[in-house]
């Protein structure tokens, strides 16, 4: 595929950007598709067969195949990357250099031409035409998070004998101390207005009915259990079970398989568990779970037992949030603080909150990170039953949703 042509002014009229093509389309010419880069390691015994960038990346894009949500992000930064060198500086990767990628991380914050970077409209397939690398210009936060990732790919680049060096190790700097606090999460109010909006929902047919059960239920299961969207979607209500604690007392747990397919349990509160009864009815079925349900946690409107994607529910969260905006505004207390804060948010903001929530109920700190998954659990839990009925106990003192 030749490259496409910069914007040009014919006649007086705008000639239109040929569109860039993704990964899995894109054919780049000899002259830049890395074969002869100035970065190459030539000479040296490679470890990998790829001879030019595009094979190089698949074969690094490789390692993620079976994490669809890490494959997808990587895929993104490096496909961005690859397009920009190669569209822009007119260049391959492998020839970037330690002032190239100044340049790109200042492309990042403002991808010119938009019509050849950004997406128009709501977001379209690969494959579509119409596809763009770029929803809009990148955040601080996100060009940091990109250059992490690059970062990982040249490094990985350089061990496989493909790449001479890394144009970013001379970026690398001793890493800061992480903040004591996180500030995506919804403050008190918030929070409230949320729940409050979700309550006055409209339930006058059977689907605005299901409608409400839906999203009552999925705040409740990304709040109280402290789920991302990928774990909602991926996991049955099938891993829900009791188990008796040390006092005699049946308690309930939801065993899933989350990020990086490590698998952790959580405590489900007696709260959690009236919820799940609660939205099982609406869908007539027995009041709780059995073991080996295949059942997914969070099911369509009308019936079917299908699994959600991730999209869907992300646009189900961010629903809420803008009718949590609409009620503020009904009751006259809404700001521009508060405004802006609930359309940045987004569902792992609930997670955050639980999190916050969790520590401002003074629940353990390592209760906290295991109810979340921030570590794996150590080998010797498994044994110490004893101490997952004190982290049960204590996440059902120190997080209530209070519907």
């Amino acid at each position: 595929m030749p490259l496409p042509e910069p914007l040009r002014v014919s006649d007086g009229a705008l000639v239109p950007l040929e569109s860039l093509k993704p990964l899995e389309q894109l054919h780049l010419p000899p002259e830049f598709d890395g074969g002869s880069g100035t970065n190459r390691a030539l000479g040296n015994r490679p470890q990998i067969a790829a001879q030019n960038d595009i094979d190089a990346i698949r074969a690094w894009l490789a390692r993620f195949v079976d994490t669809k949500a890490t494959f997808d992000t990587y895929r993104k930064e490096s496909e961005r990357l690859l397009l920009w060198s190669t569209t822009e500086l007119r260049k391959p990767l492998s020839s970037l250099t330690h002032e190239d990628l100044l340049l790109y991380r200042r492309f990042l914050a403002n991808p010119q031409p938009a019509l050849r970077w950004v997406m128009t409209g709501r977001k379209v397939a690969r494959a579509d035409p119409s596809w763009r690398p770029f929803a809009g210009p990148l955040s601080p936060a996100s060009e940091r998070q990109a250059f992490v990732i690059l970062n990982t790919l040249f490094a990985w680049l350089v061990n496989a004998g493909y790449l001479a060096g890394n144009p970013l190790s001379l970026s690398r700097q001793r890493a800061r101390k992480a903040k004591p606090r996180v500030t995506r999460f919804l403050e008190d109010d918030l929070w409230q207005a949320v729940k409050t909006s979700i309550d006055a929902m409209p339930r006058d047919t059977a689907r605005e009915q299901e409608h409400y059960a839906r999203v009552r239920w999925l705040i409740s299961l990304l709040y109280l259990m402290g789920l991302r969207i990928s774990e909602v979607v991926s996991n049955p209500m099938g891993g829900f079970f009791r188990r008796r604690d040390r006092d005699g007392q049946d308690r309930w747990w939801l065993a899933i398989t989350g990020k990086g397919d490590k698998e952790r349990l959580l405590p489900a509160t007696t709260e959690l568990m009236a919820e799940l009864s609660r939205y099982r009815r609406h869908h007539d079925l027995a009041t709780l779970p059995y073991g080996g349900e295949t059942t997914p946690l969070l099911l369509p409107i009308g019936g079917t037992h299908r699994t959600l994607t991730r999209g869907a529910v992300h646009l189900i969260v961010k629903q809420v949030f803008d009718n949590a905006i609409g009620h503020l505004q009904s009751t006259g207390e809404a700001h521009e603080r508060a405004s802006d804060r609930l359309r940045q948010a987004s569902a792992h903001w609930l997670r955050h909150t639980a999190g916050s929530h969790m520590m401002d109920g003074q629940v353990d700190l390592r209760y906290v990170r295991d109810n979340l998954g921030h570590a794996s659990l150590s080998t010797t839990s498994q044994y110490l039953h004893a101490d997952d009925d004190d982290r049960h106990s204590a996440t059902e003192a120190g997080l209530r949703l209070n519907w």
